[in-house]
């Protein structure tokens, strides 16, 4: 290993000794393969990109090629979720503690996180207007449908009662929570925001990685995405 290689490697492995101590459900190995894979996310982006981490073009990219997700706006507000300092970037940090909760939190941190996504204005409330909104871009509008819109304004009527148990028109906190440790199903209610199946997410890897191990860096690089996939399947 030259001397410059040996200085990456320990700059690396001081950067993930850092950011494991703010992660729960990751590993130090786990969190340094993370950061390689940021690495590389980061070097696929324009170089004319501003700022010290994934923009928003990329990270939506990364949701909708590697995560199966299709919403526009379910999107935006993930990565509003995932960039904590509103500074328009995910840093490594916001990267890794976002996926920790994002592939492995328990329910009562993807409640949390599910509630923040959701709500679009963040006023701390899931408003009917922000549920119809949600709802209407997440739904397949039928083609016979003279006007799908009212068919939505009935399925919000619906979750409001289902949901809403404060009866104040809205949801609160305390109501999604209490609904959806009532029926886990609710969890995403108002749009995909959490991975689609673990199938589509190591498929993504292997084809992503696969590249990369045919180049230069070889057999060291397939070990890295061997714990990549490891990480993304548990």
């Amino acid at each position: 290993m030259s001397h410059m290689s040996s200085v990456n490697a320990k700059n690396l492995q001081k950067l993930a000794d850092s950011i494991v101590k703010h992660v729960k459900h990751f590993n130090n190995s786990e969190v340094l393969c993370l950061i390689k894979l940021f690495n590389v996310l980061m070097g696929e982006q324009s170089e004319h990109r501003v700022g010290n981490g994934l923009d928003r073009g990329k990270f939506r990219s990364i949701l909708h090629n590697t995560f199966g997700m299709t919403d526009d706006m379910i999107m935006d507000r993930v990565f509003r979720a995932f960039d904590k300092d509103n500074d328009s970037n995910v840093s490594v940090k916001e990267w890794i503690e976002g996926l920790s909760v994002f592939l492995r939190g328990t329910l009562d941190e993807k409640i949390k996180y599910c509630f923040e996504v959701y709500d679009l204005n963040g006023d701390g409330y899931i408003s009917r207007e922000e549920m119809f909104h949600m709802l209407k871009n997440s739904l397949i509008k039928q083609p016979t449908e003279e006007d799908p819109d009212e068919g939505i304004k009935d399925l919000v009527e619906i979750t409001l009662k289902k949901m809403d148990h404060d009866h104040d028109s809205r949801l609160s906190y305390a109501d999604f929570e209490k609904a959806v440790k009532e029926e886990n199903l609710l969890l995403e209610a108002f749009g995909a925001c959490l991975p689609d199946a673990k199938v589509y997410t190591v498929l993504n890897l292997v084809c992503h990685f696969h590249l990369m191990c045919s180049s230069a860096y070889g057999f060291k690089t397939f070990m890295n995405f061997y714990c990549l996939v490891t990480i993304f399947s548990n």
